[in-house]
């Protein structure tokens, strides 16, 4: 059962990168709202304004919440200015509304496949509306190949804008060096396990050694005082954690349990009823093609509930 549902989740981040499937979903109008049915458990809403109320519903339950645009890859200058500005409609959305909410992001909807520094551009003009009401802006991890290039320009914005963070993969070997050059800033440091398909000796499959080197990155965060972002549904890391706090006392501030919504939040509500700081993440738009590929890939047999949610809207 455990190699069918490796094989299964491996199939599925394959499948997430394909472009060519994706755009296949978007532009056929049936399979689109066939499968939209399945993605609806996982996604704020198509739009801004569907996922909003959701946003205030998860404030007044007493959690933190993050907001992000779904999308990647944009093709062209013009959609890549369009996406930006629906970020800055975010940005003023939760100033206006006093919503306690960050924003999250994935560099390459703001142009990152077309030019690095139309990119950063990009990103500074969302940091600077979101810094005039103190919002966090939370940069996403991507696939491998972006790595390098997410990091360049989240470095480089760094120094002119403080409310921005970055989010580090635990599963990729090369994070141990990029963790150690990322912890000498103050930025917050999301710790994710890691979502996409790598090329082979890139990454370390899931198991214990991944839960250890998670565990060891929230260790040496929580216990220098670093802003951070345990973003796991994994119950024994999130127990784990809670004893590495117990150890440090950090400022309450400095660090959040995180729960995509839809997924396991009876888990992020129990820490937030412990008095731990718990973010809900809100996603919508579209573009759930990847994001829906990769929430069932997390656990396969959840294809099964999304037959279910399919069959039965």
């Amino acid at each position: 059962m455990d190699e069918l549902l490796q094989l299964g989740s491996k199939a599925l981040r394959k499948a997430a990168l394909s472009i060519d499937a994706k755009d296949f979903i978007l532009n056929n109008e049936t399979l689109f709202k066939t499968m939209k049915k399945a993605a609806d458990r996982f996604i704020g809403g198509d739009t801004l304004e569907e996922t909003i109320p959701k946003v205030i519903v998860g404030n007044q339950t007493g959690f933190k919440c993050s907001i992000e645009f779904m999308g990647e890859s944009t093709k062209t200058i013009q959609e890549a200015n369009d996406v930006t500005n629906e970020f800055f409609r975010i940005a003023k959305e939760i100033k206006n509304r006093n919503l306690h909410s960050t924003i999250s992001l994935d560099l390459s909807h703001i142009g990152l496949t077309l030019s690095k520094d139309f990119c950063r551009d990009n990103l500074e003009k969302i940091c600077k509306e979101a810094k005039t009401a103190e919002i966090e802006v939370i940069v996403s991890a991507e696939d491998t190949e972006k790595t390098d290039a997410i990091l360049d320009v989240y470095k480089q914005t760094r120094k002119v804008y403080d409310n921005l963070g970055i989010t580090l993969q635990a599963y990729l070997y090369r994070s141990k060096e990029d963790f150690q050059d990322l912890i000498l800033d103050k930025g917050r440091i999301r710790i994710v396990k890691g979502a996409f398909e790598t090329p082979p000796g890139h990454s370390i499959s899931r198991g214990e050694e991944l839960d250890t080197v998670y565990l060891d990155y929230v260790e040496q965060l929580i216990s220098q005082n670093h802003k951070c972002s345990i973003a796991t549904h994994h119950h024994r890391i999130q127990q784990e954690t809670k004893a590495i706090i117990e150890r440090y006392k950090p400022t309450p501030n400095s660090y959040e349990f995180e729960s995509l919504y839809g997924i396991q939040t009876e888990q992020l509500a129990a820490l937030l009823a412990e008095g731990h700081p718990s973010k809900l993440y809100f996603v919508y738009g579209k573009e759930w093609y990847l994001y829906l590929c990769n929430r069932i890939a997390e656990y396969p047999l959840n294809i099964f509930r999304a037959l279910d949610d399919i069959v039965s809207s």
